[in-house]
């Protein structure tokens, strides 16, 4: 008896449809990467019910004639790749021809276009429930595709979903990763007939930013690399290897890399390697725990990156990913070495209130504190051992266990005057999904209109937090799955905020304090991401290390 079967179309496209079109946010980038393969100079997305209900991408871009667009509803269609050649060095951001059939198998689609040289009318193509019709329509030139009805005919792919608020961050993460990459690209957002996302297309990587985050983080930023290439008349290095975006000064940072927008041959997406060299330019500059905002977008010739490893185009492979991350690296230093980044700022944030008098006995009672390495580390004597203590890592334990215990005894917010809060469209589509959340924490925001103001902040360390503190508590949902306590891991983050820093010096007294308090601790001998506070040298490991090997140990 035969057990294996081919499979009918319909079933062949249904499984394809789902590797290319998995959620509202998926749609949407392979909408965009075709308006940006044809050329726009704006892109404008209109999405209902978190893209559920509507999802529309409209463009200026060079459009299609009648043939072309009857062809680009069919499977393996494309005007992008001719043949198996082309696949090795794909140019474009769109080259399977599975997009819109694939977004078809799943919904409504309704494709209007116009080119330059089909006179004066466009053609509307409709495909819904596996029928197709195409006719004359109005339209200037380029290209408007609607879908509707989003896995409505795969009720178990929808329920599947997060909340429209979750989705809808989603689709307003993707929006902004090509609004920054693409900074010669007019780029509009809006959602439920609420504009949340705009940036100009100027060319300017300044102006990017400035529409997708805030005055202050684009005020506290630098450009680099196409001005550079212009004044050397070398648009490409002798490697191939071009980098290019805008770096963030250090004193604006954030708790995740999620702010690091990575881009490769101008298709965004997060690669692992651009973040981490993005990271290791920035050297010494960062604070622990802190990661930087910067846009980079990596070119090279397309026979050296494959970008056809993953079936939702979001991986890449390099051919030599040394070479690209010494670029890179060298660029974000490079940026960073011509500025003025010296910060003031108040140093030990919360000291006294963090270390004031212990609740129970202290492990620690018998440790003497016998100096400071580098503003990092405290020798301590125990016995016939040397400890060495993260301070910063000690600070920590001690601020999140107090922060902990404050909640607990329900001090949860102190009343502040309406202060506006410049969100990203993605964390404004967080805070509403997440309002239990930051109200457990102390956190009071309003809306009015698309407005977002902080009425609220915790203040249980004896200072009320920052309301910039918000961004990095949305960070921990942008990053991805939900923790288990999602509560416990904003409180980490919360904590981290007013330790000590990396550098900052203690008095002998504030230093015997910091341990005596760490040794109050419900876990001491960690912070609250796991770190290590407290290392143990003993004696004998100096004797082996001096070579004394009589030393009586008693």
């Amino acid at each position: 008896m035969t057990r294996i079967t081919e499979l009918d179309p319909e079933t062949v496209e249904r499984i394809a449809a789902g590797e290319v079109v998995t959620r509202p946010a998926s749609v949407v980038t392979e909408l965009v990467e075709n308006s940006l393969d044809a050329g726009t100079s704006s892109v404008e997305v209109v999405v209902e019910n978190a893209g559920l209900d509507l999802i529309r991408v409209a463009d200026d871009g060079h459009g299609m004639t009648e043939t072309d667009a009857r062809l680009a509803v069919e499977r393996h269609a494309t005007s992008k790749i001719g043949g198996v050649e082309d696949v090795e060095r794909v140019a474009t951001l769109g080259f399977r021809g599975e997009a819109l059939p694939s977004i078809a198998q799943v919904a409504r689609l309704e494709l209007t276009t116009k080119a330059a040289e089909s006179g004066a009318a466009g053609t509307r193509v409709v495909v819904d429930g596996g029928e197709k019709t195409t006719g004359p329509a109005g339209r200037a030139v380029g290209t408007t595709i609607s879908v509707t009805d989003l896995f409505a005919n795969t009720p178990v792919r929808r329920k599947s979903l997060a909340t429209p608020k979750r989705e809808f961050a989603r689709v307003s993460e993707t929006v902004s990763d090509y609004a920054l990459t693409h900074p010669d690209v007019r780029f509009s957002l809006t959602h439920d007939g609420r504009t949340v996302l705009s940036t100009p297309g100027s060319g300017s990587y300044t102006d990017a930013i400035l529409g997708v985050y805030n005055r202050e983080v684009a005020g506290q930023s630098t450009e680099f690399g196409q001005e550079d290439e212009k004044e050397s008349g070398d648009d490409q290095p002798s490697n191939g290897v071009s980098v290019s975006g805008l770096v963030v000064y250090p004193s604006i940072t954030r708790s995740t890399p999620a702010h690091v927008t990575t881009a490769i041959n101008g298709r965004a997406l997060d690669d692992p390697t651009v973040r981490k060299a993005v990271t290791n330019g920035y050297g010494t500059l960062l604070p622990d725990d802190r990661y930087p905002i910067a846009v980079v977008d990596v070119s090279l010739p397309p026979e050296r990156v494959d970008v056809n490893v993953h079936p939702s185009k979001d991986e890449v492979a390099f051919a030599d990913p040394d070479e690209v991350a010494e670029a890179v690296e060298q660029a974000i230093a490079d940026a960073l070495a011509t500025q003025d980044l010296a910060r003031t700022g108040e140093v030990a944030l919360d000291l006294d209130s963090s270390l004031g008098e212990p609740a129970g006995e202290s492990a620690f009672d018998t440790i003497s504190v016998i100096g400071q390495f580098r503003g990092l580390y405290l020798l301590c004597e125990a016995d016939d051992d040397l400890l060495v203590v993260d301070q910063h890592a000690a600070h920590e334990r001690i601020n999140f266990e107090r922060l902990r215990e404050a909640l607990d005894d329900g001090i949860s917010s102190v009343g502040i005057e309406p202060t506006p809060l410049s969100l990203t469209a993605a964390e404004a589509a967080l805070v509403e999904a997440n309002a239990d959340a930051l109200d457990a924490l102390g956190f009071r925001i309003e809306t009015d209109g698309g407005a977002y103001r902080a009425t609220g902040l915790p203040a249980p360390l004896g200072r009320v937090a920052e309301p910039s503190a918000v961004h990095d508590v949305l960070d921990g949902f942008l990053a991805g799955d939900e923790p288990e306590n999602p509560r416990e891991e904003l409180l980490k983050d919360v904590a981290c905020h007013p330790s000590l820093k990396a550098g900052e010096s203690l008095s002998s007294e504030d230093a015997t304090r910091l341990v005596e308090r760490l040794g109050t601790c419900e876990q001491p001998f960690a912070c609250p991401h796991g770190r290590p506070t407290v290392l143990t040298i003993d004696e004998e490991t100096f004797a082996r290390g001096f070579e004394r090997p009589n030393t009586r140990f008693d």
